[in-house]
C-alpha cells in the first residue's frame, strides 16, 4: 500500500550557527500550534538533540531528514510522517549551504539540499547586530547562490532599535527581498548549552514556559500571517513507505532512556515499532534492569560523563546487563558504547567503574573533539545486522580512548573516505561503536 503526503512547509534556516534559529524553530511552532495548526517538525540534518525540543514545541514527533546518509526512498518516507498535519517546518544544521564535500546517498547533507528536494522555500534569520544596510548582501548571496533554491523572505534578529530595523529594511528593500519578522535583541531568551550544543529537552527546568515565552515574542514580531503564505507544497512524501525505514535488529529491544542515554535518530525507532519489533524502555540512571525477556540491549548516546559516579553505583542494571549478555547481543552508541567498557574517566580525571563488558576505557578528561559523518561496514554481527552491512551514521563527542583492547567493529571512513581509527569494538555478543547509525546503506 502507498500514499502521497504533500503538505506545504518552509525551510527555517541561516547563514552561520549562533544566529537564534532554534529560538526562532521554537517559537513559530508553538505559536502556529495554538493557532488550532498540526504543524510537522523536522530537522535538516544528524542532530541529535533539537528533535525533542521540536516535540515539547508542536506536540508531534519530529523527524532527521539528511540528504547525506539517507536514500530517496528513506527520505521520502520519512518526509511522509507529516501525513495529517497542515504544515511543514524543517529547521536546518550549521549555514544554509554547510554540508560536506563529498555527496552521500542522494546528496551533500546541506539543508539547502532539504529545502530544494523537498520544494519548502527557506526563511533565512539573520543575526544583524553589529551591520545594517549590509545585511541586504548576506540575505541576497544566499538567495542568489541557487537559483533553482525556493526563498520565502528572512527574519532579522537581535534588531537594537527602530533606527536599525529602518535602516536594515532599507537595504533589503533595495533588493526585493521580504521581511517576514523583526526580533528585538532579547538576551532573555536562550536555551542553556553544554558541549554538544543544547541541555537535553528533558533537563530544562521549565521548558514549557520557556516555549510559551518564545511563541510569545514571535507572535508580537512575526507576520504570522505572512508565514503561513509563504510556505509551499513541494515534492510529495511517501506517507506509507514502512518498507523503506530501516528493519529492527530484534524482536524485542530494551531501550536505555535517560538523561544519560537519549540520542537516538527517532526514524529508527519509528521503522522498529513499524515492523513489529516490541520496544521497552529502562533507565540506568534509576538503576533499572533491562527487561529480561529482551533479545536485545541498545544503550544509545547521551551524557554518560556527566553522571559516571551515579551509573558506576547502579549495580541493578550493571549485573542484568552482564547476565543479558551471557546469551543475548548488547550494543551500545557512543555514550552507551562508554559505559560497556570497563572505566570511563570523568573531566576531573577521576576513573568510574563501568560494565566491564568491553575492553575499553576511555577519557571525558583528555577532550578532543570528533565529529563528521561516517561510512561503516561491519566486520560482525550487530544483532540483526549481518557482517558485511554497510552504514552510514554520524559521530559527535569530546571524549577519547585511552585503552582498547578489543577486535574493531567495523571499517570505518570518513564522509571522504579516510580511514577512521576509532572504529568500535567487539567482544562475544556485546558490541559498540563512537558513530551513531542512520540507515543501512541499500
Amino acid at each position: 500500500m502507498s500514499g502521497q503526503a504533500n503538505v506545504p512547509g518552509l525551510m527555517i534556516a541561516a547563514p552561520a550557527s549562533g544566529t537564534g534559529k532554534t529560538t526562532v524553530m521554537l517559537g513559530l511552532l508553538r505559536a502556529l500550534t495554538e493557532d488550532g495548526l498540526a504543524v510537522q517538525p523536522f530537522k535538516s540534518g544528524p542532530d541529535y538533540i533539537d528533535p525533542a525540543f521540536h516535540r515539547a514545541a508542536s506536540g508531534r514527533a519530529s523527524f532527521n531528514l539528511d540528504s547525506w546518509a539517507m536514500d530517496s526512498a528513506l527520505l521520502q518516507a520519512i518526509a511522509g510522517q507529516a501525513a495529517g498535519a497542515d504544515m511543514v517546518l524543517a529547521e536546518g544544521s550549521m549555514g544554509l549551504y554547510d554540508g560536506v564535500a563529498s555527496a552521500g546517498a542522494s546528496g551533500n547533507g546541506a539543508s539547502a539540499d532539504m529545502a530544494r528536494r523537498m520544494g519548502w522555500p527557506v526563511v533565512l534569520v539573520i543575526d544583524v547586530s553589529g551591520q545594517a544596510q549590509s545585511a541586504a548582501a548576506t540575505a541576497l548571496g544566499f538567495r542568489s547562490l541557487d537559483p533553482d533554491l525556493p526563498f520565502a523572505g528572512v527574519i532579522l534578529n537581535r534588531v537594537a532599535s527602530p533606527r536599525h530595523e529602518r535602516l536594515v529594511r532599507r537595504g533589503l528593500d533595495a533588493v526585493g527581498i521580504p521581511v517576514l519578522g523583526v526580533l528585538p535583541r532579547r538576551g532573555d531568551l536562550t536555551l542553556p548549552e553544554r558541549h554538544l550544543g543544547l541541555v537535553q529537552a528533558m533537563e530544562h527546568p521549565d521548558l514549557d514556559r520557556a516555549i510559551r515565552d518564545y511563541a510569545a515574542f514571535l507572535r508580537a514580531h512575526v507576520d504570522l500571517e505572512a508565514i503561513r503564505r509563504a510556505a509551499a507544497a513541494g515534492t510529495a512524501a511517501d506517507e506509507h513507505g514502512e518498507a523503506a525505514l530501516p528493519a529492527p535488529p530484534a524482536q524485542r529491544i530494551a531501550l536505555a532512556r535517560d538523561a544519560a542515554f537519549s540520542f537516538v535518530y527517532p526514524h529508527l525507532i519509528e521503522g522498529w515499532r513499524r515492523a513489529g519489533a516490541e520496544i521497552s524502555h529502562f533507565s540506568p540512571l534509576a538503576d533499572e534492569a533491562p527487561a529480561l525477556d529482551a533479545d536485545l540491549v541498545w544503550l544509545p548516546g547521551g551524557y554518560p560523563e556527566l553522571h559516571a559516579g551515579p551509573i558506576a553505583a547502579a549495580t541493578t542494571f550493571l549485573k542484568a546487563l552482564g547476565r543479558h549478555a551471557e546469551t543475548r547481543p548488547v550494543h551500545g552508541e557512543c555514550g552507551g558504547y562508554m559505559v560497556l567498557g570497563e572505566g570511563l574517566i570523568d573531566k576531573t580525571g577521576e576513573r568510574h567503574a563501568m560494565a566491564g563488558l568491553l575492553g575499553l576505557v576511555t577519557s571525558y578528561a583528555a577532550r578532543k573533539m570528533h565529529l563528521g559523518y561516517r561510512h561503516a561496514e561491519l566486520l560482525t554481527p550487530v544483532a540483526g545486522l549481518a557482517a558485511g552491512t554497510k552504514l552510514r551514521g554520524h559521530e559527535f563527542h569530546y571524549s577519547t580512548i585511552v585503552e582498547q583492547r578489543d577486535a574493531p567493529l567495523a571499517r570505518v571512513t570518513d564522509a571522504d573516505g579516510a580511514a577512521v581509527i576509532e572504529a568500535g569494538s567487539h567482544r562475544g555478543r556485546v558490541t559498540g561503536s563512537y558513530f551513531h547509525m542512520i540507515a543501512p546503506v541499500r
